[in-house]
């Protein structure tokens, strides 16, 4: 299968939201690379625009600034759509309640692969309604399972995963709660 870019929105954009919030924390190029996982030269290139980041490098960055995935993304016209590994997610809420941001997406696994993500920053939540298909995802150590009509949540500040049961492909929402951090 070839590996789609994880946006349909304008890398470019993308890139300079995350250098302005980089910048504004003080957190030089190399360190936040250092903090995300991910290579220097991987992080310069999707803040320069010249990369299309995969979802899995772009939750990893976010984390360690500690904002939303959705803070990062143009607010969509259409429904945004990211994709990872296994999962496709298309985002249709995000709504703040003091110092909560939510992002709502509706959710699909592929069968056969497992998404594996970095964990967020302190104190987020994942919460999972599936509506068709079984699901295992939570904590890489102790993934949690759901069919139809049932409902998993974790916090999830490590690394964490997504993979169907079976062959069937997996539909559910996502709800990610993402608490302030350091009043930002």
């Amino acid at each position: 299968m070839d590996p789609r870019p994880a946006l349909n929105t304008d890398p470019h954009e993308v890139g300079a939201r995350l250098r302005r919030m980089r910048e504004a924390r003080g957190i030089s190029l190399s360190e936040l690379a250092r903090r995300a996982g991910v290579g220097k030269a991987t992080l310069s290139g999707v803040e320069n625009g010249s990369r299309n980041p995969t979802l899995e490098t772009l939750w990893a960055i976010t984390a360690q600034l500690g904002v939303p995935l959705a803070a990062v993304l143009d607010p969509p016209a259409d429904p945004l759509q990211v994709y990872g590994e296994a999962a496709e997610a298309t985002l249709l809420q995000v709504f703040d309640e003091g110092p909560v941001t939510f992002e709502l997406y509706r959710l699909r696994v592929r069968p056969g692969i497992t998404q594996r993500s970095p964990g967020h920053h302190a104190g987020v939540t994942e919460h999972i309604t599936v509506f068709s298909g079984t699901l295992c995802a939570g904590p890489a150590q102790r993934p949690l399972t759901a069919g139809p009509g049932e409902f998993i949540k974790w916090t999830a500040d490590s690394e964490h995963i997504y993979t169907t049961m079976g062959e069937e492909e997996v539909h559910a929402t996502l709800l990610m709660r993402y608490p302030l951090v350091d009043g930002v």
